[in-house]
């Protein structure tokens, strides 16, 4: 194969995808393979070493694919959902699992086991909350390390080292315990801009052990496609099939994955700082930079150079979005009668309702807020719950399409408070660029144009996400300079959805009677 190949290896909730890249972005093969997850609940737990499995499976799928050899493999990036793994001073796992499972190891970004520890943290009020929205997440770090060390003090103290996913995964290539400045600075607390932890926070939090010594979280940072170590080591090359010594580039959180996979495109309106990226999956997570800090109450962040070098980030979104679409129709009986024909549920309905007309005249009277895993942006309150309004006795299977149809037009007001509490702050979006698998469909797209009254961008490729991660090794690999070249070389936009005008004022009203319900909810 004459062209040189870079590697971007994504982790998310539900499996492993690999893809391989050329220079300019454009996709020669992929593969994936599932992870399991135990889920009960406000848990959710993972094997790391399932997780590597499912990865070196992945990774063969995506040579094969590309009928690709293993020297053809320039550079390796990785991303992962944040996720937090716990592993011993010799790298063996250590259980996170009250069950006592020696394998599950790791605390899933969607776990909520530790909300009372986020709510005491959060009453410090501690100047450092001011860099993620004023309020910490159950869904961030130290929370979920302060209920470790309250609830499984045995772990706690036999964990040698503390690691989001992302940095798991270049361990486990290179063995380098070197940390990212995106996961650090995003799920951590590290202020990037300082280029420091605050060991006050931790003493006040009662994480003293890690304000003395840190360690076990990282005391090595770096930029975002830093070659690690001596490449990829050779018990790992074995694993995945590849030759030691290629460069594995520092990682990345998936969304922001999503993010550098798509922002960088010079076809659509200004720069990347005048666009949000929308990751759509299981969760949805918005992304936008700015050149300035910019604190938006509710809104993880301002991070310095944690997506985009140089550039501060703001991070919302939503905790359940393609999830609270599976949830919402697996409530309704019709759901379980449906015919996909081979197709997922939500794409079956989608396809119905788009031959209906628009989301707002086939979703009728019904509003859903969906907020069934809390408000992450902006009311930042775990503690949020859904509200569905307007149901009448019906339980056909129009009535179940009428009920996917709200179900998004939630989603994308949501995605509408977002944007109005940042440009309150004074950050202004002229676009929206949505990449994601739940995100997909062009009734999806459309809906989120509508009910947000911004246009929507789709990136050409097919897989934003795996590029974002392949930019990080191509960097490694000196392909291209840095991230921004890359994000320009490797990326483009294939169309632009605007909103229909005809519908303005019908969403705004909407947007306003669903606002209410989510208030009258609790928040």
């Amino acid at each position: 194969m004459a062209d040189r190949l870079t590697l971007g290896i994504d982790v998310g909730t539900g499996s492993a995808r690999a893809g391989l890249f050329d220079g300019a972005g454009r996709l020669a093969g992929h593969g994936a393979h599932p992870i399991h997850l135990w889920q009960d609940g406000e848990l959710a737990e993972q094997s790391s070493a399932d997780i590597w499995l499912a990865v070196c499976r992945a990774t063969a799928g995506a040579l094969e694919a590309a009928e690709a050899k293993a020297e053809d493999v320039a550079g390796i990036g990785f991303d992962a959902t944040c996720s937090m793994a716990v592993l011993s001073s010799d790298g063996s796992p250590v259980t996170v699992s009250r069950s006592g499972h020696p394998a599950r190891d790791v605390i899933v970004w969607m776990d909520h086991r530790a909300i009372d520890q986020a709510r005491r943290i959060n009453e410090t009020d501690h100047p450092v909350l001011r860099y993620v929205g004023g309020r910490i997440s159950p869904e961030m770090q130290t929370p979920k390390l302060l209920w470790l060390k309250e609830n499984m003090p045995q772990s706690y103290a036999g964990a040698g080292h503390f690691m989001d996913l992302p940095d798991w995964l270049t361990w486990r290539a290179t063995a380098s315990t070197a940390r990212s400045i995106c996961t650090v600075t995003c799920k951590w607390t590290y202020l990037a801009h300082e280029h420091r932890w605050d060991s006050s926070y931790f003493r006040e939090i009662g994480l003293e052990d890690l304000a003395e010594a840190p360690a076990r979280i990282g005391t090595e940072i770096v930029p975002l496609g830093t070659p690690l170590g001596s490449g990829l080591s050779p018990e790992a090359a074995a694993d995945l099939g590849l030759i030691r010594g290629i460069p594995v580039a520092a990682s990345l959180i998936d969304a922001h994955a999503g993010g550098i996979g798509t922002l960088g495109a010079a076809d659509g309106p200004g720069e990347a700082t005048s666009r949000m990226a929308y990751v759509f999956g299981t969760s949805a997570c918005t992304m936008t930079s700015t050149q300035d800090p910019t604190f938006v109450p509710g809104v993880w962040g301002p991070y310095h150079s944690a997506m985009i070098p140089g550039l501060w980030l703001n991070e919302g979104g939503q905790s359940a979005a393609g999830a609270a679409i599976a949830q919402l129709l697996a409530m309704h009986p019709a759901s379980a009668r449906a015919e996909t024909n081979g197709q997922s549920l939500p794409h079956a309905l989608a396809e119905e309702a788009a031959a209906m007309g628009d989301a707002f005249a086939v979703a009728g009277e019904i509003t859903v807020v969906p907020d069934f895993n809390g408000n992450r942006s902006p009311h930042a309150d775990p503690g949020a719950r859904a509200v569905i309004a307007g149901l009448g006795a019906r339980t056909d299977h129009g009535s179940l399409i009428a009920l996917y149809a709200a179900g998004l037009l939630g989603l994308g007001y949501g995605l509408r408070q977002i944007l109005e509490a940042q440009r309150n702050a004074g950050i202004d979006t002229e676009a929206i660029v949505v990449s994601g698998g739940a995100g997909a469909h062009p009734f999806v797209r459309q809906t989120l144009a509508d009910a947000t009254g911004l246009p929507i961008l789709l990136p050409e490729t097919p897989e934003p996400v795996l590029l974002g991660s392949a930019m990080l090794g191509a960097v490694a690999a000196g392909i291209h300079a840095d991230i921004p070249v890359a994000m320009r070389a490797m990326s483009r936009n294939a169309a632009r959805l605007s909103p229909d005008p005809a519908r303005t004022d019908a969403h705004t009203a909407r947007f306003r009677r669903f606002a209410a319900l989510q208030a009258a909810s609790g928040l």
